[in-house]
């Protein structure tokens, strides 16, 4: 429910700070006196998008802010969900604009982004304006507020659960059509791809580093007499009776002796020896090399004939390295147990589709059924409203037709009207005046407000092209609709349904020579009483105006 609303610099709004209360509120002002532009305010803090110039001139930014009490609504799980502080008797919304066309958004002090704001407050006001009144020329509003009736009743599961298992059924045909699609191109290409495949697997390749292990081998291979040329040098060096070893040996003995004298050689000495087997130690292992390293032109031919083969695929499949080339070949493995289990797989997939399509059918079956169960208590409330609202000769009827399967079921339903004896009903947007589509909105959301049991709910002049007594009866189903704690603001012209608001604003407008301002006033039982017999009888009000008035009031 709407507590406060607070609006500063908003286009002719220089400040407004007012409080609202549960039941039937109704507001009040002279045509141009600023109401649109408070609703207007409402739905920017809403989300609605809105244009820099609505910050007053000369000032930098607008504010916009409602508190709301949320204590018989359970919506904590929305905030939970978006990580937002749940205060449920005291939730603000605030929404800033600045005049450089940036906006912030803020949900209990949390910046948030419009489209949580919008989510949120499409759960906590309902305005309905004129433009609204032509949702009842489409076929989907029409469809959805059976629908809205329909899960007012204890199984409120069906639709959702419909809606789902069309979902899985559409998806279920989308993956049988790709598949299927899948199927013929590669059967159509099963030649090259089994060709390709089994090049791929004839080259056995299995080590994605044989590639560089072999053209390691290669380089070997290719620089043999210079690697045999340097190990026999180094091999004579060691060998020779003067060479390396023999002469390490020598002093490695001297020094050995001498350290028997001085022992500071001790150490010396120990070194010597341990290099001297360190070089002995390669010394055998050049010579056992020298022996392995020889020239073999038929090992040579088989590696460079390996990674031509291996060079060759790789260009010839784009590829990178052996590894590429195990995936490419895994991938056309799997492309043909495709091919091969295609028919079977296929099979089992139309099964599946055919299975859902007939749950959906079996589904939809029950829709129309509590749809028109539904349908039937829309058709006696809205005739029994509107008998009241001056139409006593209207017939309303909703049609149901058959359509393909569809996210919404497979009904296509039709808002029957006709507001005259004799006359055929017709579809609503066929033959309905804007008076009478008018009263008739009016009665759909006064059923659907016991439905959906929105906080609030505000009507824009929904009296427009009414008057007497069928103004007073609109008054009363908005009146009934604000029970059960729930709040109704309804922003009017007409005295009858002004007088029966439990609480009355009044807009105004004040003019100086450089400002236009608006503002707003919660008006006390005497001012109710001026401000209806001015709605009465003009600027010039009479007593009795006022005495009309005060009886509307029933004072």
């Amino acid at each position: 429910m709407l507590q406060k609303l607070y609006i500063r610099n908003f286009a002719i709004i220089d400040n407004l700070d007012i409080e609202f209360y549960q039941g039937f509120s109704v507001i009040t002002g002279e045509t141009g006196a600023g109401k649109s532009i408070i609703l207007g305010a409402i739905g920017a803090l809403l989300g609605n998008k809105v244009d820099s110039k609505i910050v007053k001139a000369g000032e930098t930014k607008c504010t916009i802010e409602a508190h709301f009490n949320l204590s018989r609504y359970n919506l904590k799980s929305f905030f939970d969900d978006n990580d937002i502080d749940y205060d449920e008797d005291d939730c603000i919304l605030r929404r800033e604009i600045n005049a450089n066309g940036k906006s912030r958004a803020f949900i209990n002090d949390t910046p948030t982004t419009l489209n949580i704001i919008k989510e949120l407050g499409e759960q906590l006001i309902d305005i309905h304006s004129q433009h609204q009144n032509l949702l009842l020329k489409k076929e989907d509003f029409q469809l959805n507020v059976v629908d809205i009736i329909a899960q007012d009743q204890k199984d409120d599961k069906l639709l959702q659960n419909y809606k789902q298992t069309f979902a899985d059924y559409r998806a279920a045909e989308k993956n049988l059509t790709a598949l299927q699609q899948r199927a013929q191109q590669s059967k159509d290409e099963e030649d090259l791809l089994r060709f390709q495949f089994n090049e791929l697997e004839t080259a056995a390749l299995s080590d994605e580093n044989e590639q560089e292990t072999l053209e390691q081998t290669l380089s070997t291979l290719s620089h043999v007499e210079e690697i045999k040329s340097a190990l026999f040098a180094a091999d004579q060096s060691f060998a020779d009776e003067n060479g390396i070893l023999s002469q390490l040996k020598a002093v490695a003995d001297q020094i050995q002796r001498t350290s028997a004298i001085d022992a500071a050689l001790t150490d010396v000495a120990e070194r010597l020896q341990s290099n001297y087997i360190d070089l002995k130690d390669i010394s055998r292992d050049i010579n056992s090399h020298l022996e392995e390293v020889d020239f073999d032109p038929q090992r040579t031919a088989e590696i460079e004939q390996r990674l031509d083969l291996i060079y060759g695929l790789e260009k010839k499949y784009s590829c990178d390295g052996i590894q590429q080339l195990i995936e490419k070949r895994d991938t056309l493995k799997v492309r043909l147990n495709e091919i091969d289990n295609s028919d079977e797989t296929i099979a089992e997939l139309q099964q599946q589709v055919e299975k859902l399509r007939e749950s959906c059918e079996n589904l939809s079956e029950k829709l129309t059924q509590k749809r028109q169960k539904a349908a039937k208590k829309v058709e006696l409330e809205v005739q029994s409203k509107l008998a009241k609202l001056g139409i006593p000769k209207v017939r309303f009827q909703v049609s149901f037709d058959k359509k393909p399967l569809a996210a919404d079921g497979a009904d296509k339903i039709a808002f029957l009207f006709s507001a005259n004896a004799g006359s055929p009903l017709l579809p609503i947007s066929q033959v309905a005046s804007g008076g009478e589509i008018a009263r008739v909105m009016l009665c759909l959301k006064a059923l659907i407000s016991g439905a959906v049991k929105l906080p609030t709910i505000i009507f824009d002049e929904i009296d427009t092209g009414v008057s007497g007594r069928v103004a007073e009866q609109m008054a009363l189903i908005m009146h009934e609709m604000a029970e059960n704690g729930r709040q109704v603001i309804s922003i009017t012209h007409l005295p009858q349904i002004a007088a029966v608001g439990e609480h009355h604003y009044r807009v105004s407008k004040s003019e100086n020579k450089d400002t236009t301002t608006t503002k707003m006033e919660k008006l006390s039982t005497n001012q109710r009483i001026d401000e209806i017999a001015q709605m009465l009888s003009g600027s010039n009000v009479t007593d009795a105006a006022v005495e009309n008035a005060k009886n509307l009031l029933g004072l």
